[in-house]
C-alpha cells in the first residue's frame, strides 16, 4: 500500500469520524444507545466540525514549512490567516482555539498564548494532530516533536501530550503496524508520569478486560462540565480504535458510541484506522458524505477537501526524505 493511499485514508477516516460523531457530541453512551441503538450513519448533508477544518489548517502548515516549522511560523499563520476571518464568535471552535485567538489579539506570543487562556488541557491539538503523523510517517518521535511546535501556540501540558500521542500513533499506523504497536507508540510519546499516559494505559487494560465500565471509571471525568479533556478524549479514541480491531468502520462506530466528545474521539479513531488500512477501507457510503469543508469555523479553509489536502501532505512528506 502506498503512502498516498494511507494519507488519504487517514484524513478521510478522520473526516468521516468527525461527521459520524458530530450529533453525539457531549452525549452519554446510554443516550446514544437510546437515540440510535448503534450510531453507524453520517447525517446526510451535515458534514463535520472544527476537527476537520483545523486538521486541514494543520496540514497546510506542514505543506508550507515542512520540518522547519517553528512556533513563530504557527503564530504568524494564526495572525495572518485565522484572526482576520474571525468576525464575532468562532462558531464551533473549542475553548483552546477561542482562547488562543484572544491571547494573540492581546499581543501574547507562544508559549504564553497557550498558557494564558487556561484551557491548554483541551483536545484541540489532538483533534488536528493526524497530519503530523502523516508527514513524519514511520518516525513517531519527529511527529511528536512537530505537533508540539503547533501546540506551543494554543496548548500546554496535557493538551500537548494528547496531540503528541495521536501524532506518534498515526506515524506508526502509516507503516501498516499492528494495532497494539500503534497504541504503544502513542503511549511512548508522552511522559510516563503524565495524566495522558495513565489514561492511555488504563484504556488498554480496560479493552483487554472487555469492560467499558472499567474504561469509563478509569478515564472519564464525570464531574467536569465539559468533555474536551485531552487525556480523556484521546484515551477513549484509542479504546475505540482497539475495540474496532483497527478497521475503519468498526473503530469509528465504537469510538462514537462511547460518547463524551464523540466527534473528536471518532475522528481520531478514524485517522488511526484510516492510516493503517488506507483509503479503500473507508466505507463508500461515508466517503460520499465527505465534501469540501464549509469554513464555518475557519473561513480560510473553506472549499478544501480532505482528499486533496492528503495528496498535498503526502507530497510534502515525500520531499522531506
Amino acid at each position: 500500500m502506498t503512502p498516498l493511499t494511507r494519507a488519504r485514508g487517514c484524513l478521510l477516516g478522520l473526516a468521516a469520524g468527525d461527521a459520524l460523531g458530530r450529533p453525539a457530541e457531549n452525549l452519554t453512551r446510554e443516550e446514544i444507545a437510546r437515540r440510535w441503538g448503534r450510531l453507524t450513519e453520517i447525517e446526510p448533508g451535515k458534514g463535520g466540525t472544527d476537527d476537520t477544518e483545523y486538521t486541514i489548517f494543520a496540514a497546510s502548515l506542514l505543506c508550507r514549512y515542512g520540518a522547519a516549522l517553528t512556533p513563530a511560523d504557527v503564530e504568524r499563520e494564526y495572525r495572518e490567516r485565522i484572526i482576520p476571518g474571525v468576525d464575532g464568535p468562532m462558531r464551533g471552535a473549542g475553548f483552546s482555539e477561542l482562547g488562543t485567538v484572544q491571547a494573540l489579539r492581546r499581543g501574547l506570543a507562544p508559549p504564553m498564548s497557550g498558557l494564558w487562556h487556561q484551557h491548554g488541557w483541551s483536545d484541540g491539538l489532538a483533534m488536528r494532530a493526524a497530519p503530523y503523523g502523516v508527514f513524519a510517517a514511520g518516525d513517531p518521535a519527529e511527529a511528536a516533536r512537530l505537533v508540539a511546535v503547533d501546540g506551543a501556540v494554543s496548548h500546554s501540558g496535557e493538551g500537548v501530550y494528547g496531540g503528541q500521542a495521536v501524532a506518534a500513533a498515526v506515524a506508526v499506523a502509516m507503516t501498516g503496524a499492528a494495532t497494539g504497536e500503534v497504541v504503544d507508540a502513542g503511549i511512548a510519546a508522552v511522559p510516563e508520569d503524565s495524566w495522558t499516559s495513565r489514561s492511555l494505559r488504563a484504556a488498554v487494560r480496560a479493552v483487554a478486560a472487555g469492560s467499558v465500565e472499567e474504561l469509563y471509571a478509569a478515564v472519564v471525568v464525570p464531574h467536569y462540565p465539559w468533555t474536551d479533556l485531552a487525556p480523556e478524549a484521546v484515551a477513549l479514541a484509542f479504546a475505540g480504535y482497539l475495540l474496532g480491531g483497527g478497521e475503519v468502520e468498526d473503530a469509528v462506530v465504537e469510538a462514537a458510541g462511547l460518547g463524551r466528545d464523540a466527534d473528536t474521539t471518532a475522528a481520531i479513531a478514524g485517522a488511526l484506522a484510516g492510516a493503517g488500512r488506507g483509503e479503500a477501507a473507508v466505507p463508500e457510503r461515508w466517503a460520499r458524505e465527505i465534501g469540501p469543508v464549509s469554513g464555518r469555523c475557519l473561513p480560510v479553509v473553506a472549499g478544501r477537501h480532505v482528499l486533496d489536502v492528503a495528496t498535498e501532505l503526502s507530497a510534502a512528506s515525500a520531499s522531506r526524505n
